[in-house]
Protein backbone atom coordinates (compact mmCIF):
# COMPACT_ATOMS: atom_id res chain seq x y z
CA UNK A 1 0.00 0.00 0.00
CA UNK A 2 0.52 3.70 -0.20
CA UNK A 3 -0.38 6.80 0.66
CA UNK A 4 -4.29 7.05 0.69
CA UNK A 5 -7.09 9.62 0.25
CA UNK A 6 -6.30 13.79 -0.71
CA UNK A 7 -2.31 12.40 -0.51
CA UNK A 8 -2.43 10.14 -3.46
CA UNK A 9 -4.41 12.61 -5.05
CA UNK A 10 -1.64 15.07 -4.28
CA UNK A 11 0.43 12.84 -5.60
CA UNK A 12 -1.44 12.57 -8.77
CA UNK A 13 -1.34 15.91 -9.08
CA UNK A 14 1.94 16.11 -8.52
CA UNK A 15 3.01 13.93 -11.17
CA UNK A 16 1.00 15.96 -13.24
CA UNK A 17 2.95 19.34 -12.83
CA UNK A 18 5.83 17.64 -13.15
CA UNK A 19 5.22 16.07 -16.21
CA UNK A 20 4.44 19.51 -17.24
CA UNK A 21 7.61 20.83 -15.74
CA UNK A 22 9.37 18.10 -18.08
CA UNK A 23 7.70 19.56 -20.87
CA UNK A 24 8.87 23.02 -19.66
CA UNK A 25 12.15 22.45 -19.77
CA UNK A 26 11.81 20.35 -23.61
CA UNK A 27 9.96 23.75 -24.39
CA UNK A 28 12.65 26.16 -23.20
CA UNK A 29 16.00 24.04 -24.65
CA UNK A 30 14.16 23.58 -27.86
CA UNK A 31 13.18 27.61 -28.08
CA UNK A 32 16.90 28.52 -26.77
CA UNK A 33 18.30 26.14 -29.43
CA UNK A 34 16.40 27.50 -31.85
CA UNK A 35 17.27 31.04 -31.11
CA UNK A 36 20.77 30.42 -30.82
CA UNK A 37 20.96 29.12 -34.53
CA UNK A 38 18.16 31.58 -35.28
CA UNK A 39 19.56 32.70 -39.51
CA UNK A 40 18.57 36.32 -38.50
CA UNK A 41 20.60 36.52 -35.23
CA UNK A 42 23.15 34.38 -36.24
CA UNK A 43 24.14 36.47 -38.97
CA UNK A 44 24.27 39.75 -36.79
CA UNK A 45 26.02 38.36 -33.53
CA UNK A 46 28.89 36.67 -35.64
CA UNK A 47 29.80 40.09 -37.88
CA UNK A 48 33.57 41.45 -37.26
CA UNK A 49 34.98 44.64 -38.58
CA UNK A 50 38.74 44.90 -37.49
CA UNK A 51 39.02 42.45 -34.47
CA UNK A 52 35.51 44.35 -32.73
CA UNK A 53 32.97 41.83 -32.49
CA UNK A 54 29.19 42.31 -32.55
CA UNK A 55 27.89 42.59 -29.25
CA UNK A 56 27.58 38.65 -27.32
CA UNK A 57 25.33 39.50 -24.63
CA UNK A 58 22.19 37.68 -26.56
CA UNK A 59 23.73 34.58 -27.12
CA UNK A 60 25.22 34.91 -23.18
CA UNK A 61 21.07 34.68 -22.52
CA UNK A 62 20.61 31.91 -24.37
CA UNK A 63 23.37 29.81 -23.49
CA UNK A 64 21.98 30.35 -19.94
CA UNK A 65 18.56 29.34 -21.19
CA UNK A 66 19.80 25.88 -22.95
CA UNK A 67 21.73 25.05 -19.46
CA UNK A 68 18.49 25.86 -17.24
CA UNK A 69 16.00 24.03 -19.72
CA UNK A 70 18.28 20.70 -19.95
CA UNK A 71 18.32 20.80 -16.20
CA UNK A 72 14.94 21.33 -15.97
CA UNK A 73 13.88 17.93 -17.83
CA UNK A 74 16.16 15.95 -15.35
CA UNK A 75 14.73 17.62 -12.02
CA UNK A 76 10.99 16.80 -13.82
CA UNK A 77 11.60 13.33 -14.31
CA UNK A 78 12.90 13.18 -11.06
CA UNK A 79 10.30 14.73 -9.25
CA UNK A 80 7.87 12.34 -11.61
CA UNK A 81 9.85 8.92 -10.07
CA UNK A 82 10.23 10.53 -6.86
CA UNK A 83 6.53 11.20 -6.95
CA UNK A 84 5.40 7.52 -8.13
CA UNK A 85 8.44 5.65 -5.92
CA UNK A 86 6.77 7.73 -2.50
CA UNK A 87 9.95 8.05 -1.90
CA UNK A 88 10.55 11.24 0.69
CA UNK A 89 14.87 11.36 -0.35
CA UNK A 90 13.67 11.71 -3.78
CA UNK A 91 11.01 14.35 -3.02
CA UNK A 92 13.36 16.45 -0.82
CA UNK A 93 15.62 16.26 -3.27
CA UNK A 94 13.57 17.76 -5.68
CA UNK A 95 12.15 20.39 -3.75
CA UNK A 96 15.69 21.61 -2.97
CA UNK A 97 16.57 21.48 -6.48
CA UNK A 98 13.31 23.68 -6.86
CA UNK A 99 13.95 26.64 -4.84
CA UNK A 100 17.78 26.71 -6.05
CA UNK A 101 16.24 26.94 -9.33
CA UNK A 102 13.56 29.33 -8.56
CA UNK A 103 16.28 31.94 -6.69
CA UNK A 104 18.08 31.49 -10.21
CA UNK A 105 14.78 32.45 -12.25
CA UNK A 106 13.98 34.99 -9.93
CA UNK A 107 17.32 36.41 -10.43
CA UNK A 108 17.89 36.20 -14.00
CA UNK A 109 14.54 37.51 -13.91
CA UNK A 110 15.39 40.64 -12.34
CA UNK A 111 18.77 40.94 -14.13
CA UNK A 112 16.66 40.86 -17.02
CA UNK A 113 13.85 43.16 -16.27
CA UNK A 114 16.64 45.66 -15.86
CA UNK A 115 18.82 45.35 -19.27
CA UNK A 116 15.97 44.73 -21.08
CA UNK A 117 16.97 47.17 -23.61
CA UNK A 118 20.88 46.40 -23.49
CA UNK A 119 20.77 44.03 -25.98
CA UNK A 120 19.14 45.99 -28.98
CA UNK A 121 21.29 49.13 -27.34
CA UNK A 122 24.50 47.41 -28.01
CA UNK A 123 23.73 46.67 -31.38
CA UNK A 124 22.64 49.89 -32.31
CA UNK A 125 25.93 51.18 -31.26
CA UNK A 126 28.07 48.55 -33.45
CA UNK A 127 25.70 49.46 -36.29
CA UNK A 128 26.07 52.88 -36.26
CA UNK A 129 30.31 52.39 -35.91
CA UNK A 130 30.14 50.12 -39.18
CA UNK A 131 27.56 52.75 -41.09
CA UNK A 132 29.54 55.76 -39.99
CA UNK A 133 32.57 54.01 -41.41
CA UNK A 134 31.14 52.94 -44.33
CA UNK A 135 30.01 56.29 -44.92
CA UNK A 136 33.23 58.37 -44.46
CA UNK A 137 35.99 55.96 -44.82
CA UNK A 138 35.09 53.69 -48.18
CA UNK A 139 34.60 56.44 -49.90
CA UNK A 140 38.50 57.36 -49.86
CA UNK A 141 39.98 53.97 -49.60
CA UNK A 142 38.58 51.18 -52.11
CA UNK A 143 40.54 48.37 -49.83
CA UNK A 144 37.68 49.40 -46.61
CA UNK A 145 35.00 49.80 -49.26
CA UNK A 146 34.52 46.67 -49.86
CA UNK A 147 35.16 45.16 -46.24
CA UNK A 148 33.33 47.05 -44.31
CA UNK A 149 30.47 47.95 -47.02
CA UNK A 150 30.54 43.27 -47.20
CA UNK A 151 29.45 43.72 -43.48
CA UNK A 152 26.97 46.72 -43.63
CA UNK A 153 25.14 44.77 -46.34
CA UNK A 154 24.49 41.87 -44.00
CA UNK A 155 22.57 43.95 -41.69
CA UNK A 156 20.29 45.84 -44.20
CA UNK A 157 19.98 42.39 -46.16
CA UNK A 158 19.39 40.54 -42.72
CA UNK A 159 16.69 42.99 -41.65
CA UNK A 160 15.26 44.43 -44.90
CA UNK A 161 16.20 47.65 -43.87
CA UNK A 162 18.90 50.41 -44.75
CA UNK A 163 20.48 53.68 -42.42
CA UNK A 164 19.84 54.86 -38.87
CA UNK A 165 16.62 56.73 -39.66
CA UNK A 166 14.96 58.20 -42.75
CA UNK A 167 17.10 60.73 -43.75
CA UNK A 168 20.36 58.54 -44.00
CA UNK A 169 18.54 55.55 -45.85
CA UNK A 170 17.67 58.26 -48.99
CA UNK A 171 21.07 59.53 -48.63
CA UNK A 172 22.73 55.80 -48.93
CA UNK A 173 20.11 55.29 -51.91
CA UNK A 174 21.45 57.83 -53.44
CA UNK A 175 25.14 57.36 -52.82
CA UNK A 176 24.28 53.89 -54.05
CA UNK A 177 23.10 54.94 -57.31
CA UNK A 178 25.76 57.31 -57.81
CA UNK A 179 28.09 53.77 -57.49
CA UNK A 180 29.81 55.68 -54.25
CA UNK A 181 28.70 52.92 -52.35
CA UNK A 182 26.67 49.72 -52.41
CA UNK A 183 25.02 48.84 -48.93
CA UNK A 184 21.38 49.29 -49.05
CA UNK A 185 19.09 46.14 -50.61
CA UNK A 186 18.36 45.78 -53.89
CA UNK A 187 14.75 46.28 -53.01
CA UNK A 188 15.66 49.38 -52.16
CA UNK A 189 14.06 49.67 -48.06
CA UNK A 190 13.77 52.94 -46.65
CA UNK A 191 12.82 51.42 -42.92
CA UNK A 192 15.36 52.34 -40.02
CA UNK A 193 17.90 49.75 -38.81
CA UNK A 194 17.32 51.14 -35.74
CA UNK A 195 13.42 49.81 -35.52
CA UNK A 196 13.97 46.69 -36.87
CA UNK A 197 17.16 46.26 -34.69
CA UNK A 198 14.70 46.93 -31.47
CA UNK A 199 11.91 45.09 -33.29
CA UNK A 200 14.00 41.94 -33.36
CA UNK A 201 15.61 41.51 -29.87
CA UNK A 202 12.64 42.62 -28.38
CA UNK A 203 10.60 40.22 -29.57
CA UNK A 204 12.22 37.72 -28.67
CA UNK A 205 12.98 39.03 -24.86
CA UNK A 206 9.64 39.67 -24.54
CA UNK A 207 9.05 35.66 -25.74
CA UNK A 208 11.46 34.65 -23.08
CA UNK A 209 10.55 36.34 -20.38
CA UNK A 210 6.88 34.91 -21.00
CA UNK A 211 8.36 31.19 -20.54
CA UNK A 212 9.57 32.35 -17.57
CA UNK A 213 6.60 33.64 -15.97
CA UNK A 214 4.56 30.40 -17.34
CA UNK A 215 7.81 28.24 -15.34
CA UNK A 216 7.76 30.01 -12.44
CA UNK A 217 4.21 29.65 -11.90
CA UNK A 218 4.46 25.88 -12.09
CA UNK A 219 7.42 25.82 -9.94
CA UNK A 220 5.45 27.38 -7.13
CA UNK A 221 2.88 24.01 -7.15
CA UNK A 222 5.30 21.53 -7.71
CA UNK A 223 6.99 22.81 -4.45
CA UNK A 224 3.62 23.24 -2.34
CA UNK A 225 2.86 19.71 -3.58
CA UNK A 226 6.11 18.24 -3.21
CA UNK A 227 6.07 18.91 0.30
CA UNK A 228 2.56 18.16 0.99
CA UNK A 229 3.38 14.69 -0.59
CA UNK A 230 6.82 14.54 1.36
CA UNK A 231 5.13 14.75 4.73
CA UNK A 232 1.68 12.57 3.71
CA UNK A 233 4.24 9.87 3.52
CA UNK A 234 6.26 10.27 6.24
CA UNK A 235 2.89 10.52 8.74
CA UNK A 236 1.30 7.04 6.64
CA UNK A 237 1.10 4.22 8.96
CA UNK A 238 2.16 1.89 6.37
CA UNK A 239 5.47 3.73 6.61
Amino acid sequence: MGVEGCTKCIKYMLFFFNFIFWLAGGVILGVALWLRHDPKISNLLELELDGAKAPGTFYVSVHILIAVGAVMMVVGFLGCYGAIQESQCLLGTFFACLVILFACEVAAGIWGYMNRDTVSREMIIYYDSVYDKAMTQTITNSEQKKTIGSVLKVFHETLSCCGKGQGTSILTQLTDKLGVTDLCPSNGYTISCHSRIQELFSDKIYLIGIAAMVVAIIMIFEMIFSMVLCCGIRNSPVY
